[in-house]
């Protein structure tokens, strides 16, 4: 049973960094796309940050690249969301997602699998 379990977040104070982890177990193949979104209270669930297979491509919300940065271990079956410089408006449950096609990973109603979120809330 495929399995997507985040780590890393909390309570930070705006201007500072939080990194999340998000580790896959289960995937009935290794080869998988993943990425991170985000929900804020009473909105939609938006794209963060997605990153291919092989790690060699990453895509980003246009309005976050220069914050946020995707990687991944995947000798750990492990990607990670690198966020520096954040705001309030941040504030978000980030979900971690894995999907076969770097495409379909990026768009929420097309993924594979979810993972159950973690809490980022930065305060002023």
């Amino acid at each position: 049973q495929a399995q997507l379990v985040e780590t890393g977040g909390g309570l930070v104070q705006a201007g500072g960094s939080l990194r999340l982890s998000c580790a896959a177990s289960g995937l009935s193949s290794s080869i998988y796309a993943m990425a991170w979104f985000r929900q804020a209270p009473g909105k939609e669930r938006e794209f963060v940050a997605a990153i291919t297979w092989g790690g060699g491509g990453t895509y980003y919300a246009d309005s976050l690249k220069d914050r946020f940065t995707i990687s991944r271990d995947k000798t750990k079956n492990t990607v990670h969301l690198q966020m520096n410089s954040l705001k309030p408006e941040d504030t978000a449950v980030y979900y971690c997602a894995a999907d076969r096609r770097i495409v379909e990973v990026r768009v929420p109603a097309l993924v594979d699998y979810w993972g159950k979120g973690t809490l980022v809330t930065v305060s002023l």
